[in-house]
């Protein structure tokens, strides 16, 4: 059992949340919404009122907010990170930049960024992905901690790695969305319905995750519109990151756009 802080009980934190209290981990958290506090307290979690109570007496602090400028307000602007104890953990779940992390642990704090790929049902089963970037102990760390909703948890390099494997994940992604709705217009003009090609091509070496999404939307506008909030802002930094460090999207840019304009 461990003693853990969780800033974000969002969509996505408060499943993890509910799973961490279930192997036993004490648990503060802190969540925008009265309601939302409630019911994690009514779970065993113990609610607080600010960043500072979340990082005191913490062992690992877990970070799962929106965007990066979320992580950074918290991290780098707010008090959490002066509240934690020498040998505690910081552990981002936020996709965002890798500069991010390293600035946070720039100040002294072992960070870990675990950015995770699926969705709260996928948290609830405990097979959510994370692609962990950190020291190899810091990793080992907060693996049992992770363990709890992840799986697998991938350690895919130093700090900041696991942002860069997201990017790339998220960016494919992407890419894949572009190429469907590409796919959908070739198929209209050979006398295809979409609904009809979704379905067959599920079965066939053309399946993947972006194909299923659409399938379960009914359509790959559909599912488009449905992710194209939290798909954006991570294909914006992709873009940024890979400006910044000399290169570029390549080929995957033009099937980006048609996916996310």
């Amino acid at each position: 059992m461990s003693r853990l802080g969780f800033v974000g009980a969002g969509r996505m934190g408060a499943p993890m949340v509910e799973r961490l209290l279930a192997r036993g981990h004490e648990v503060r958290v802190l969540a925008r919404s009265a309601g939302r506090a409630d019911a994690l307290a009514a779970a065993g979690a113990t609610p607080v009122g600010s960043v500072a109570e979340v990082g005191t007496g913490a062992e690992v602090v877990l970070v799962c907010l929106f965007d990066d400028e979320q992580v950074r307000e918290v991290c780098l602007g707010g008090d959490l990170t002066a509240g934690m104890a020498d040998g505690s953990v910081l552990v981002v779940h936020t996709t965002g930049s890798p500069r991010t992390v390293e600035e946070i642990a720039a100040r002294g704090t072992t960070v870990v960024d675990a950015p995770v790929s699926g969705g709260p049902h996928d948290i609830a089963a405990g097979r959510l992905t994370l692609f962990a970037g950190g020291a190899d102990d810091a990793v080992a760390r907060v693996r049992p901690v992770l363990g709890a909703y992840g799986d697998p948890v991938l350690h895919v390099g130093g700090l900041g790695a696991g942002q860069r494997v997201k990017l790339v994940n998220n960016a494919l992604f992407a890419a894949h969305i572009g190429l469907l709705g590409e796919a959908v217009r070739l198929a209209g003009q050979l006398g295809v319905a979409e609904e009809d090609l979704l379905g067959a091509l599920s079965h066939g070496s053309a399946a993947s995750r972006a194909l299923a999404g659409a399938v379960a939307r009914g359509s790959v506008d559909g599912f488009s519109a449905a992710v194209r909030d939290f798909l954006g802002k991570d294909v914006a930094v992709a873009r940024a990151v890979a400006t910044e460090l000399g290169g570029d999207l390549g080929a995957l840019g033009p099937a980006i756009g048609a996916a996310v304009p």
